[in-house]
């Protein structure tokens, strides 16, 4: 098999050759575009679910998809030692520059950009006055708008002023956050709060988010009303025959063929999981001598499947982890089924739960493991606890 011609694209929020089992999620945000674009009230939309199950790929398809309806768009990713007002700042200045040059009146997009430019400057952490930035917009800042320092106030008078130059145009503004869990906690409070006010008024701007499955409670320990805020899609493994798709048309694509046994032992090694789906059918085609692809192909590859995995999947999370934080995640994989209670945790390591809750947030902040109900851990990574039970403890 010619690996030039191979398919096949295990990444991170690289988008496969065929994006399946999508359809429902899709379909949702169509509707979301549409019912803005038609003046109808509607709500954010936020994408949770682990690591490997494709919200950055969903994510950026949906911004093609608001970009095709000729939106502004924006995009960031969270971090947890930095605040959004920059990021937030440089998405919606993308945004309304892909819409300035349709606009009819360029006095109305420089009065926004002059509030853009407060909102951005106005640093909290900086001194009275100044700004360790200052954006690459050429008009003076505006004064009294967006720029009181409270990030809620300045966040809600931005996206006020950015929808309205959207509704100038008959459009709408999409602002895209990635890893929205990572969010810090007063940020995702103000963009909460900024979202209501929007929900409010039918400003046709709207904030697309992805996170970990427990991204809604996150959301809704922030504001109360954020479970009414948000349309909220959860994406899981795929089912059986979407799975077998996302192998078989790219392959169709390039004249190869599966056979039935080989789709059957790709989905038992893989679970449906979209990453691994897109890992294990790269390194069966590589080995396959010529199509159709076996059984046998898949069985030999696997073992190579699987090291790519441990190294570049599993490996470089596990190596942020610290002696302390390893050792309560090997505890977690030795229970087996996930969730599990932090009480079984600390019986296992033979420690107090008060104790180990050190370990327990700070691989939360890292993104390894996730509480999305009180008492409960579970892995961020499918087969994560797998691969610790192959580990050496």
């Amino acid at each position: 098999m010619d690996p030039v011609r191979n398919p096949y694209a295990p990444g991170a929020g690289q988008r496969p050759p065929e994006l399946a089992g999508r359809d429902r999620e899709l379909q949702q945000f169509e509707i979301v575009l549409e019912r803005v674009a038609r003046g109808r009230p509607e709500r954010s939309m936020v994408v949770t679910g682990l690591r490997g199950v494709g919200k950055t790929v969903l994510l950026n398809t949906f911004k093609s998809m608001a970009m095709q309806r000729l939106w502004g768009t924006g995009k960031i990713e969270a971090r947890p030692d930095r605040s959004i007002r920059r990021p937030v700042a440089a998405a919606l200045h993308m945004a309304v520059r892909e819409l300035a040059p349709r606009h009819r009146a360029p006095e109305r997009i420089e009065d926004f950009l002059g509030v853009l430019k407060a909102f951005a400057m106005r640093d909290a952490s900086a001194a009275k006055g100044t700004s360790h930035w200052s954006p690459a917009i050429d008009v003076p800042a505006a004064r009294g708008r967006a720029d009181s320092g409270d990030l809620e106030i300045d966040l809600t008078e931005l996206f006020v002023d950015a929808a309205a130059v959207a509704t100038d145009l008959g459009v709408g503004i999409a602002l895209f956050i990635d890893e929205m869990q990572d969010v810090q906690v007063q940020d995702i409070s103000a963009l909460c709060a900024a979202c209501h006010e929007l929900s409010q008024s039918g400003g046709p701007l709207i904030v697309v988010g992805a996170g970990l499955p427990h991204l809604p409670s996150v959301l809704s320990a922030s504001k109360s009303y954020s479970e009414r805020l948000f349309r909220y899609a959860r994406i899981d493994r795929l089912d059986r025959e979407a799975a077998d798709l996302a192998l078989i048309a790219p392959a169709q694509s390039e004249g190869v063929e599966f056979t039935q046994e080989a789709l059957d032992a790709l989905y038992e090694a893989a679970e449906g999981y979209p990453y691994f789906v897109q890992a294990y059918g790269k390194v069966a085609w590589d080995l396959a001598l010529r199509s159709p692809i076996t059984a046998e192909d898949v069985r030999v590859s696997a073992p190579e499947a699987e090291e790519e995995l441990a190294v570049g999947f599993f490996g470089s999370r596990y190596e942020r982890a610290t002696p302390a934080e390893r050792d309560y995640m090997h505890a977690i994989a030795s229970i087996g089924e996930e969730p599990v209670a932090t009480a079984e945790v600390a019986e296992i390591l033979g420690r107090k739960p008060s104790s180990l809750s050190p370990a327990r947030d700070s691989l939360i902040k890292k993104g390894l493991i996730y509480s999305a109900e009180r008492g409960l851990i579970a892995f961020t990574v499918p087969h994560f606890g797998k691969f610790l039970r192959s580990q050496p403890v």
